[in-house]
C-alpha cells in the first residue's frame, strides 16, 4: 500500500512509443523494481500488471491506458502505460492530458519509427518535458549509437545521451552514467569497473551533455568556458532544469526484459520530471478541481471513472459538482488503481490520480469541482473518428440489447462515435481505424454477450431524371358493386442539383375534384422513395399534376393514390433516369514526401484536387471525391503516409454516377433488394 504524499513528492509520467518498443515490459520492470509487484510479469505470458484485459492478453499488446502507481525513494510515481498501436491514440491523448512528463521508449534494434515521431510530436504539443529510454539493448541487431543518431536527426538535436551501453545485443551488460562517469551492471545496477574501451567515447558524449546543460546557467557557462571542472551534482541540477524547460532531452539505455536500466529511469523520473506543484503553488486546501480522463464500463462493477486532482482533494463518500453537466455527483469509495487491482483510500489530493465507481452522469473529459467554486478544466483532444462501419446485430435478441450496450462501449472511448444514417437506415460506428472498430465488436461480445457484424456503410445513392416528360395513368377496375377509377396527367421535369422534390397542382375546370388531389400527392410522395433504376429515393425533380378525370361513383382516394404512383413511375422511366452519388469535400494534411502519392491515389478514386497549400509541417490538399470511393480512406491514407497523414471529410453535393459504374451499382442493388 502506498502512503499519502505531498504534491511535491508526486510524479505523473506517461510511457509513449511506437507499437512493440517495450513500454509495457518497462512499466512491469519498474513495478517489480519498486516493489509494487512481487513477480516480474511478461507480455508474452499475458501476466503483466497493465495488460490485464483479455483482448490485450490475446494480442500481446496494450489497448487501454493503465495507471500504475509505485513508490521510489520517498516519491510516489504514477506511471501511465499507453497503447503504441495508432488505432488507440485516444488513450494516449487522455494520458498525456494528465501527465507532467513523458518517457518515450525507442527500440535499439528498430530505431525511430513512425509512431515514435508521432508521440514525440504529441508530447511537444502538450508541453511535457521528455526522457528517452532506448530499450531492448540486448536484442540482436541492437545498435544504441545508430538509434541515438536517428533520435537526434528525426526528433531533435537536443536529445543527448546521459548513459552509454556497456556491450550490445547478447553482450549487453549495463551502462555508463555520463554525469558521474561510473559504470553499472546487471539488474541490481551495481557499480562495476568502467571499461577502458569505453572511456574515450564516454568522455566525448559527456562533454556534449555538459556543454548543453550548462547553457541554462550563466555562472556555469563562464566556469565551463574558463576550463573549470563542473561537478556531477551541478551537472545533474543543470540537466534537471534544462529538461524541465524542454532545452534538453536525456537519453537512457537498458533492457526492460532483463530489468537493466530500470532503477536509473525511476531515479530520472524523480529527479528530472517536475512535480505537479511545480514551484509549490498547488494548495491541497483550495477548492476541488479535478479532471476525469478515462471511463471504463463493466457489466458487473459498473462504470469506473479515473481522475486527476488539480487542486483541493476528493474524499470518499462525499458530494462533488460536475461543472460540465451542472449537476452534483455522489462519490462513493475512492481507490487508487494498480492495473485491475483497487486499493481503497480516504482521499486523493492535488497532483494525484485516483478512481471511483458508479458516477451517474460523469463522462470522460468532465470536470469535478466544488459547487461553490465551479470551474471547467480544458478537456482532452481526442482524434477524429474518420473510419466508419455499419454495425448490424446477428439476432433479434442482439438487436434489443445493442441500443443500450453500444453507448456504454463508446462511453469508455470518446474517440468512438455512434450515429444513425436516416438515408440508409444503418447504425454507423466511427473510429480511428479497423482495429479500433474490431475492438468495439469484441467488447460487445465479451462484456455484454452481444453478437454483431460490421460492414462498410451503404452509399446513399439517389435517382433523378435528365429530360422533361409527361405521363398519364388511368386506374380503372370494375368488380361487383362499386368500381375504382382515378385518372391523372403528370408533368415531370428535372430541377437543379440540390433542388429537392416539388409537387405542384395546376388543375383547371375541376378535371379532378380538389378532395382527391392530396391522394395523388400521397401516391407521388410514396413512390419517390423508391426510384425506377435501383429503388433509391428520387430527388431534384418537379412533378406537376395538370389534368385528369374522375367518375362520380367509382372514384376514390385510393384510386387516385394508385394513379399518382403509377403515373410517376411511367414518367421517371421516360425521363432518362440516372443515378446520383454523394461527393465529399476532403481536406488532407500530409508530409511533403507523401504528397505526390496521395494526389495519385485521389486520382484513382475519381477525385478532383482543388488546391494545395503548405501547412503543419507538410501540405494541405483540398479535393473532392465520391463517397463510394472513400469508405476505406482512413486505412488507405495511413498506408500511403505510414500513418503520418490526417484528413477531414464532409458532404458537398450530389453528382451523376458515370454510366459504367452506375450499371454495376444498379445490378448489385436490384440483386440485393430482390
Amino acid at each position: 500500500m502506498i502512503n499519502a504524499h505531498r504534491p511535491a513528492d508526486i510524479r505523473n509520467v506517461v510511457l509513449l512509443s511506437h507499437y512493440g518498443a517495450g513500454k509495457t515490459s518497462l512499466s512491469e520492470a519498474m513495478l517489480f523494481t519498486s516493489g509494487a509487484v512481487k513477480r516480474l510479469g511478461r507480455v508474452d505470458d499475458g501476466s503483466t500488471t497493465s495488460d490485464y484485459d483479455p483482448s490485450e492478453i490475446d494480442r500481446h499488446m496494450s489497448i487501454n491506458l493503465s495507471v500504475l502507481p509505485q513508490e521510489w525513494k520517498g516519491k510516489k510515481v504514477n506511471v501511465i502505460d499507453t497503447p503504441g498501436y495508432a488505432d488507440f491514440v485516444g488513450e494516449v491523448k487522455a494520458a498525456l492530458r494528465v501527465s507532467d512528463g513523458a518517457v518515450i521508449v525507442v527500440c535499439a534494434a528498430s530505431g525511430v519509427e513512425v509512431g515514435t515521431e508521432q508521440v514525440w510530436d504529441y508530447a511537444l504539443r502538450q508541453g511535457l518535458p521528455c526522457l528517452i529510454f532506448v530499450n531492448k539493448a540486448d536484442r540482436e541487431n541492437a545498435d544504441f549509437f545508430r538509434t541515438l543518431g536517428e533520435i537526434q536527426s528525426k526528433l531533435s538535436a537536443r536529445c543527448l545521451a546521459i548513459q552509454l551501453p556497456m556491450g550490445a545485443a547478447s553482450d549487453f551488460k549495463g551502462f555508463v552514467d555520463l554525469v558521474t562517469m561510473k559504470a553499472y551492471g546487471g539488474s541490481k545496477e551495481q557499480e562495476v569497473q568502467l571499461p577502458d574501451s569505453l572511456l574515450e567515447q564516454a568522455r566525448s558524449h559527456r562533454e556534449r551533455l555538459v556543454e548543453a546543460a550548462v547553457e541554462i546557467d550563466d555562472e556555469l557557462i563562464t566556469r565551463y568556458l574558463e576550463g573549470e571542472e563542473i561537478g556531477s551534482e551541478e551537472i545533474s541540477r543543470a540537466v534537471k532544469q534544462s529538461t524541465a524547460e524542454g532545452k534538453l532531452v536525456p537519453v537512457f539505455v537498458g533492457s526492460a526484459l532483463h530489468n537493466i536500466g530500470t532503477r536509473a529511469i525511476l531515479e530520472a523520473i524523480c529527479d528530472y520530471v517536475p512535480s505537479p506543484d511545480g514551484e509549490g503553488e498547488v494548495n491541497t486546501g483550495a477548492p476541488l478541481s479535478s479532471l476525469v480522463f478515462k471511463t471504463s464500463a463493466d457489466p458487473f462493477t459498473g462504470k469506473v471513472s479515473y481522475f486527476r486532482v488539480y487542486s483541493g482533494a476528493i474524499f470518499s463518500n462525499s458530494q462533488v459538482w460536475n461543472a460540465n453537466k451542472s449537476t452534483s455527483e455522489r462519490v462513493g469509495q475512492i481507490f487508487t488503481p494498480l492495473g485491475k487491482q483497487q486499493h481503497s483510500v480516504n482521499q486523493v489530493i492535488a497532483g494525484d490520480v485516483g478512481a471511483v465507481a458508479k458516477l451517474t452522469v460523469t463522462s470522460t473529459g468532465d470536470t469535478l469541482c466544488a459547487q461553490e467554486r465551479p470551474v471547467v478544466l480544458d478537456g482532452i483532444d481526442f482524434p477524429l473518428a474518420n473510419f466508419n462501419m455499419a454495425i448490424k446485430p446477428q439476432s433479434k435478441n442482439d438487436l434489443d440489447k445493442m441500443s443500450t450496450v453500444l453507448p456504454r462501449v463508446c462511453e469508455e472511448d470518446p474517440s468512438l462515435k455512434i450515429s444513425h444514417d436516416s438515408d440508409t437506415n444503418e447504425v454507423i460506428v466511427s473510429g480511428v481505424g479497423d482495429s479500433h472498430l474490431e475492438m468495439v465488436k469484441e467488447r460487445m461480445h465479451r462484456k455484454f454477450g452481444v453478437e454483431v457484424e460490421m460492414e462498410p456503410p451503404a452509399v446513399p445513392y439517389r435517382e433523378t431524371v435528365t429530360v422533361p416528360t409527361k405521363a398519364e395513368y388511368k386506374h380503372k377496375k370494375q368488380t361487383g358493386g362499386h368500381g375504382q377509377y382515378g385518372h391523372v396527367f403528370l408533368q415531370i421535369e428535372p430541377l437543379p442539383r440540390g433542388g429537392g422534390f416539388e409537387f405542384e397542382k395546376k388543375i383547371v375546370g375541376g378535371a379532378i375534384p380538389s378532395n382527391y388531389i392530396p391522394s395523388v400527392q400521397k401516391g407521388v410522395n410514396e413512390t419517390k422513395q423508391e426510384g425506377v433504376l435501383a429503388r433509391y429515393p428520387v430527388v431534384d425533380v418537379k412533378v406537376t399534376l395538370y389534368d385528369g378525370s374522375f367518375h362520380p361513383v367509382d372514384s376514390s382516394d385510393i384510386a387516385f393514390k394508385i394513379a399518382g404512383a403509377q403515373a410517376l413511375k411511367k414518367g421517371l422511366l421516360d425521363g432518362q433516369p440516372v443515378l446520383l452519388e454523394p461527393v465529399m469535400d476532403l481536406t488532407v494534411t500530409v508530409p511533403e514526401a507523401s504528397t505526390g502519392d496521395v494526389i495519385g491515389d485521389l486520382n484513382t478514386k475519381r477525385g478532383r484536387v482543388l488546391g494545395m497549400s503548405p501547412g503543419d509541417g507538410g501540405n494541405v490538399i483540398t479535393a473532392q471525391a465520391p463517397y463510394a470511393e472513400l469508405r476505406h480512406y482512413a486505412i488507405d491514407l495511413r498506408s500511403i503516409t505510414q500513418g503520418r497523414g490526417t484528413f477531414r471529410m464532409e458532404f458537398s453535393y450530389y453528382d451523376e454516377v458515370p454510366a459504367h459504374i452506375a450499371q454495376r451499382v444498379i445490378a448489385e442493388a436490384r440483386a440485393a433488394k430482390d
